[in-house]
C-alpha cells in the first residue's frame, strides 16, 4: 500500500482518538469506544481503496485480538480465540447450503449475458414499446427488469444496456441525461428484483428465509419498475424534444413480425425466469435448486440459441468464480469484524444510545433508513450490509419490527448506493462504455431524478408495507 494511505489511516485513527480525548475523560474511555474507533476505521479504509474483505479479517484480527485479552488479562497471546474465531468463521460460510445458490445465479446471469440473448430481447421490445411515449427508454427499462431476473448483476446488467441502448437513443436524438439516467437506474433493479444476491447476502446476515424474502421483492420491483417508466413516459409527453419517436420504417413494422420476434427473444427466456421464480416463490423449491435449474437452463439456452462456444463458457466460469469468492470472503471477514466489534462492546454501546433516545419504531425506521441512505454516498452495498446490518439487527428486535420487511426497505434504499456519487458505480459502469462526449456530470444529473424516485418507492412501501408482505403472508401461512 501507498505511503499516503498509511498516513491517511494512522491520522484519522489521531483524530478519533483526539475527540475522545476532548470529549471524554480517561475513565470514561471504555473498550467501546474501541469497538467505534474500529468501525471508523473500517469506514476510511474502504474509501481509501482497500478490499473490503480482507480489510475486515485484518481489523477484525487486529481488534479482536486486543479485545480477548482486555477480557482476559493474563492469558497467553497463544490462546487468543480469535484465531480459531476466523476458521470458524471460514468454515461456517463454506458449510452454509444457502450460499450455495450464489454462484449459480451469477452463473446463470453471465452465461445468458455471454449468450448475447439480451440484445434480441431489447429490439423486440423496442418494436413493441413503438407507439409510447419515450419508446427507446421504456424500452430499456423493461429490458433491464427482465434481465435483472435473470441476473443480479448490476454490473453485468448496466455496460451491456450501456453497449445496446445508449448508441440506440443517442441517435434516436434522446437527451444524454435521460438516456444516462435510464440506463442506470434501469441497471440497478438487480439489487431489488429477484434473483438478487444482495438478498441472499441479507438473508445469510439476519437469517431471514431467502424464499420469503424473494416473495416481499417481487411486487416492490415491479412498483419501482413502473414508476421509472411512468417517469419516462411523462417526461416524453412533456418534452417530445428529449424522447423522439422511432423511425419511420420502426414504425411501420408489422405486429405480426413484432410478436414472432418477442416469441423468439422473450419467451424461452421468460419460461426460464418464470419457472425458477415460481418454483421458490411457490415453496416447490429451495433457493439452492433453482438456482441450479436456472444455471442448467441458461446453458441450454445459449445452446439453443447457438451462442455457446468454450470461451464464452469459460469466462462465464471464471467471473462467476471470482463474484463468488468475493462474497464469501466478505461474509467470512464481516462475521469477524462483527464479533470483534461485539467483544469490544461497541455494539452494546451504539444500542444504549439508540435506545436512550426513546424513539418511536417509525422514528427508528426513518434513522436507520436515513443513515443507510447517506452510507450509500461512500459505500457500495455490499459493504453496508456485511458491516452496518449486524448493528442494525439486534435494534430491529428491540423495535419489533419485522426483518423481512426491513430487508426489503434496504434493498430499496440500497438502489441509491449505485446512483449516488461519489462511488456511484452504476455512473463508472457506463461511463467505461458511453461514447467520449457524454461526461460523468451529465450522467450524475441524469441519475438524480431517478433517486428521487427510489425515496418516493421507499415512503410508499412504507405507508403500505403490504406491498412487499403480502405474497409471502399468501405463499408461507
Amino acid at each position: 500500500m501507498s505511503k499516503g494511505i498509511w498516513i491517511g489511516i494512522v491520522s484519522l485513527a489521531v483524530v478519533v482518538f483526539g475527540v475522545f480525548a476532548v470529549f471524554l475523560s480517561a475513565d470514561q474511555i471504555t473498550s467501546g469506544h474501541y469497538g467505534l474507533l474500529m468501525l471508523a476505521l473500517i469506514v476510511a479504509a474502504i474509501m481509501l481503496g482497500f478490499p473490503t474483505a480482507f480489510t475486515l479479517m485484518g481489523l477484525g484480527m487486529i481488534f479482536g485480538f486486543i479485545a480477548y485479552q482486555i477480557s482476559n488479562p493474563g492469558e497467553p497471546w497463544a490462546n487468543n480465540q480469535i484465531f480459531p474465531l476466523i476458521v470458524q468463521r471460514t468454515f461456517g460460510v463454506m458449510n452454509n447450503d444457502v450460499l450455495i445458490s450464489v454462484p449459480l445465479f451469477i452463473f446463470m446471469g453471465y452465461i445468458i449475458e455471454r449468450a448475447n440473448l439480451i440484445d434480441k430481447l431489447f429490439r423486440s421490445v423496442q418494436l413493441a414499446m413503438k407507439n409510447t411515449p419515450g419508446a427507446l427508454a421504456v424500452a430499456t427499462i423493461v429490458t433491464c427488469a427482465i434481465f435483472a431476473t435473470a441476473t443480479g448483476i448490476v454490473g453485468a446488467t448496466v455496460t451491456l444496456m450501456g453497449l445496446l441502448a445508449l448508441p440506440a437513443m443517442l441517435r434516436a436524438g434522446y437527451d444524454v441525461k435521460l438516456s444516462a439516467g435510464t440506463i442506470a437506474a434501469g441497471g440497478c433493479l438487480g439489487i431489488l428484483i429477484p434473483p438478487s444476491v444482495m438478498l441472499i447476502l441479507y438473508g445469510a446476515t439476519a437469517g431471514v428465509s431467502v424464499p420469503k424474502l424473494y416473495a416481499a421483492a417481487f411486487f416492490p420491483g415491479l412498483m419501482l419498475t413502473a414508476l421509472y417508466i411512468i417517469y419516462v413516459m411523462v417526461r416524453a409527453i412533456i418534452n417530445p424534444k428529449i424522447a423522439p419517436k422511432l423511425s419511420a420504417e420502426d414504425l411501420k413494422t408489422p405486429w405480426p413480425e413484432i410478436l414472432v420476434n418477442l416469441a423468439k427473444s422473450f419467451l424461452p427466456l421468460a419460461l426460464l425466469i418464470g419457472f425458477v421464480l415460481g418454483s421458490i416463490i411457490a415453496a416447490w423449491a429451495t433457493a439452492t435448486e433453482a438456482a441450479g435449474i436456472g444455471a442448467a437452463g441458461g446453458i441450454v439456452l445459449a445452446m439453443a440459441y447457438r451462442q455457446l462456444t468454450w470461451e464464452r463458457f469459460k469466462e462465464a466460469v471464471f467471473l462467476t468464480a471470482r463474484a463468488s469468492a468475493m462474497v464469501c470472503w466478505l461474509l467470512v471477514g464481516s462475521g469477524v469484524f462483527s464479533a470483534a466489534f461485539a467483544l469490544l462492546g461497541g455494539q452494546g454501546l451504539i444500542e444504549d444510545w439508540v435506545k436512550a433516545m426513546d424513539l418511536t419504531p417509525m422514528q427508528f425506521m426513518l434513522l436507520s433508513q436515513v443513515i443507510i441512505f447517506l452510507l450509500g454516498w461512500p459505500l457500495e452495498w455490499t459493504e453496508i450490509i456485511v458491516i452496518f446490518m449486524p448493528i442494525f439487527l439486534p435494534l430491529i428486535a428491540h423495535f419489533q419490527i419485522d426483518p423481512l420487511f426491513f430487508g426489503i426497505m434496504v434493498a430499496l434504499n440500497l438502489q441509491t448506493a449505485f446512483l449516488s456519487p461519489p462511488v456511484a458505480m452504476a455512473a463508472f459502469y457506463l461511463k467505461g462504455v458511453a461514447p467520449p462526449h457524454v461526461t460523468l456530470n451529465q450522467i450524475f444529473a441524469g441519475m438524480m431524478p431517478f433517486m428521487v424516485i427510489q425515496v418516493f418507492a421507499m415512503f410508499l412501501l412504507y405507508m403500505w408495507p403490504e406491498i412487499a408482505l403480502w405474497l409471502p403472508a399468501q405463499q408461507y401461512k
